[in-house]
């Protein structure tokens, strides 16, 4: 299929040429971006291909390609695309492929495909290419022709850094500045949290209803196109049209790249709005966590007729698995190499807090279907047992999967469903007779602020099931409920909590969102039973009153991101939400690719709109409209039409709440992490170092250890109060002046180097805080001013004190290597932050 441009239909990259020119500018366009230490490193290079045989260099003429240049200069320069980790298209001046024609030669093509697709294997600028269509690897024959031959026989040619490559078409980023990163690796993180996104729903609902994929293997102009049934005007995209307007009447420009005039948009439910380099500009912008759930319907999926893929719900959990690790392959492949790209799979908070300190992006894939485990239910019988639910956790958490809910949109084996309101709600309930066999059991229950079915739910509008369910399923009559508030009878059920049980003993994090209102009381119950603090209400399907119940567990709320307005005042009602001394941060859910509309544009005479080019949250990057082909986004104009304005939405809440809305979005990464880290058996924030510890050669009690590197000072101390290089935990009490009592560990490059404390049970020897300084004579020897030490009963270990105005300041250890080094020892100290 060759580029599509505006309404002109098919034309190839040649002819394109002229009208591509302002749209190439962020891809390299000239060798020095790239080397050739390995096959990785060539990813957007130009070079010239010089042939083993006869030492001349690959030209272009009118019979095609033939290695007859004397110079680097004279032969032909293509600049290495990467479709994946060691493998690119060879595009040539001309905008043409290197590629093995129909008829078998090697000759200029116009479109992409596995035949213009490579192999490439060597290193140290000599290199074989080995067709990925036909498995034929790349040589020469008489007279420097370029031909086929066997892969064995391939031809390791040599490649030059040349001059004269066209960049390939790709979406811009429009942002300058590099992206923030945070020191030590195990410090506090600063950055955004996207709780519940779903970036590989092209695969859901037998991956023919949504249109356009977050990557391809060629580039923007093969990702962000229609779908063929969309064509010619949109008339026939019945889905599209009924799922995100509400009419199965309309049209739309299929056109996606490169003019986009209809989509992607804000209100579009059927058209990918998470292409990869959107994704990475929302990186560059803050974003440091990123929830990715796997998706999918199984009673959409069978009504909808067009379809390639099945409709179990697990089968296309694991089949989007594997899609998510190749599209990081993908984005690897265009940094240079294994593990080089911004966007990294993540399965503990450890390593993902190594990932958003390195300036990367955290991913961590979740699942959010409705019969999960293969749990549906037939007229109440479960269709799944203890065997299914352990044997599918045990597969989710191989391949990665860290958070998940239990239902989405139909009653299941495991729990009743929240349901929607008005005639979204009788449309999903004939849904859910069709996946079960019954409607929901509503009846009428007291609380309107905490029911299933009323008007005051806080719920966001997940349409796209709704409404699709409404544009395929025959009309049916739903029975005649109570008045509302109503609540659905079917609460959690014993495989229920069996497989919430489950999901604590992997340390997973459970989202109790979509549950019904007695569901989830029941697995907050359960959560609360266990003092299990790995709970997140991702997207704004919880009731009221749940939200306080997950922060005294100590989890998170990520809430549904939609218009800027409303997430101004659902932030506010988390602050009065919040209690405790755990760490709080806000994150947001987009629910985006499918199942939520976005925000909205506030408008551009609004009085408060973003200014363009403005810094990100952190100062760390200028912004400024994102160009995507030829259509150039402004948030105050479009609202959140694809998943990259996410930066220029956080702008907007700054617009509209001040800094302090800003400063908590900053927190929600680290907001995550904590919670993640809880639920992997992290002891929180508690303040109990005030009990009857003392300093041993080795460390404070048994609390803190010389030595320990970060993760294991995190398992034998919990969570401090505040991490950089020195890590403090606090005391429950403060000293009567007003003083604040601490505990500080300082690492250095072998771990804990020095642990000082200010509480006056911390004992180091016989000599406690707070005692006068003359206790130190005799007791101790002066190392440096201030400063005093005294051998540990253990091998090793030097006690030491402080001293300031005529008392000990505080007691502590470190190595006796160390208080050898007076100045070392002064810097620990420093760094200590203990006087």
């Amino acid at each position: 299929m060759g580029l599509r441009l505006g309404r002109t239909g098919r034309i190839g990259f040649v002819a394109a040429a002229a009208s591509l020119a302002i749209l190439l500018l962020l891809m390299p366009g000239r060798a020095g971006a790239a080397s050739t230490d390995d096959r990785y490193s060539l990813a957007h290079g130009c070079f010239a291909l010089q042939s083993p045989t006869n030492g001349k260099y690959v030209a272009k003429g009118a019979g095609g390609y033939a290695a007859t240049a004397g110079s680097p200069n004279g032969g032909e320069p293509f600049r290495l695309q990467a479709t994946d980790l060691g493998s690119y298209m060879l595009y040539d001046s001309d905008r043409m492929f290197l590629g093995i024609s129909l008829l078998g030669p090697i000759q200029p093509l116009s479109d992409p495909s596995p035949k213009a697709d490579w192999k490439v294997t060597g290193s140290g600028g000599s290199f074989a290419l080995t067709s990925i269509g036909t498995g034929q690897g790349l040589g020469t024959g008489v007279g420097g022709s370029v031909r086929t031959v066997p892969a064995a026989s391939a031809e390791r040619f040599r490649l030059v850094a040349a001059g004269g490559c066209p960049a390939y078409p790709e979406v811009e980023l429009n942002v300058s500045g590099a992206p923030a990163t945070g020191s030590p690796l195990y410090g506090e993180v600063s950055g955004l949290a996207e709780g519940h996104m779903h970036g590989m729903a092209f695969e859901f609902l037998g991956g023919r209803a949504h249109c356009g994929k977050p990557w391809s293997r060629y580039g923007a102009p093969y990702a962000l196109q229609d779908c063929p049934d969309h064509y010619p005007n949109g008339a026939g995209a019945v889905l599209e049209n009924t799922v995100s307007y509400g009419n199965p009447v309309g049209t739309h420009d299929p056109v996606g790249w490169p003019t986009f005039a209809d989509w992607p948009h804000s209100q579009s439910l059927t058209h990918e709005q998470s292409y990869w380099r959107w994704i990475e500009r929302a990186w560059r912008g803050g974003l440091r966590i990123y929830v990715n759930l796997l998706v999918e319907n199984r009673a959409l999926c069978e009504l909808y007729p067009l379809k390639k893929n099945g409709c179990d719900e697990m089968d296309s959990v694991y089949l989007q698995a594997r899609d998510i690790y190749k599209m990081q392959d993908y984005i690897d492949a265009q940094a240079g190499g294994p593990g080089k790209g911004f966007f990294r799979i993540v399965t503990n908070p450890y390593e993902a807090r190594r990932v958003a300190n390195q300036g990367k992006l955290g991913v961590v894939l979740g699942m959010e279907v409705s019969e999960p485990f293969g749990c549906g239910e037939r007229n109440y019988v479960p269709q799944c047992d203890r065997t299914d639910i352990v044997r599918e956790l045990d597969h989710l958490h191989r391949v990665g999967v860290r958070q998940l809910e239990i239902t989405n949109k139909f009653d299941n084996a495991l729990t009743g469903v929240a349901g929607d309101s008005g005639t979204t709600g009788t449309i999903t309930n004939t849904g859910n007779f069709y996946a079960t066999g019954h409607f929901w059991d509503m009846e009428h229950c007291a609380d309107g602020e905490n029911s299933d079915k009323s008007p005051t739910t806080i719920h966001n509008d997940d349409a796209l099931i709704s409404n699709g369910l409404g544009a395929l399923l025959a009309p049916g009559i739903t029975p005649i409920y109570p008045a509302e508030p109503l609540c659905n009878q079917r609460g959690l059920t014993d495989l229920g909590a069996y497989a919430i049980r489950q999901i604590m003993d992997r340390k997973m994090i459970f989202d109790p969102d979509h549950m019904s209102v007695y569901g989830r009381d029941a697995a907050l119950n359960l959560l609360e039973a266990n003092d299990y603090p790995g709970v997140i209400s991702s997207h704004s399907w919880s009731t009221k009153n749940t939200i306080p119940r997950i922060y005294r567990l100590g989890g998170m709320v990520t809430p549904y991101a939609g218009d800027s307005e409303a997430f101004v005042e659902k932030w506010r009602t988390l602050r009065d939400d919040f209690s405790g001394k755990r760490y709080f941060g806000v994150g947001y859910g987009a629910d985006m690719n499918g199942l939520g509309h976005q925000g909205h544009a506030r408008g551009l005479d609004t009085g408060n709109t973003v200014t363009y080019p403005f810094k990100s949250f952190d100062g760390s990057v200028t912004i400024d409209r994102q160009r995507s082909g030829e259509r150039l986004f402004d948030i105050n104009a479009d609202g959140v039409s694809h998943y990259g304005l996410y930066p220029d939405w956080i702008e907007d809440l700054r617009q509209l709440a001040g800094d302090e809305i800003v400063d908590d979005m900053g927190r929600g990464a680290e907001a995550y992490l904590q919670m993640w880290e809880r639920a992997d058996g992290i002891a929180p924030v508690s303040c109990d170092f005030d009990r009857g510890y003392f300093f041993t050669g080795r460390g404070l009690g048994k609390q803190i250890r010389l030595g320990d590197d970060p993760d294991a000072a995190l398992r034998r101390s919990g969570q401090p109060v505040t991490r950089a290089r020195t890590w403090q935990w606090c005391i429950r009490r403060d000293d009567p002046d007003g003083s604040r009592r601490r505990v500080s560990a300082v690492f250095g490059d072998g771990g804990i180097a020095l642990i000082a404390s200010t509480l006056e049970r911390h004992r180091a020897g016989a000599i406690a805080p707070r005692m006068p300084a003359s206790v130190l004579r005799g007791e101790a020897k002066r190392i440096a001013p201030g400063i005093w030490g005294a051998p540990a009963r253990e091998a090793g270990g030097e006690f030491i004190y402080g001293t300031a105005d005529g008392r000990v300041a505080f007691t502590g250890i470190v190595a006796r290597s160390t208080a050898a080094k007076a100045e070392t020892l002064r810097q620990l100290v420093r760094r200590a932050q203990i006087r």
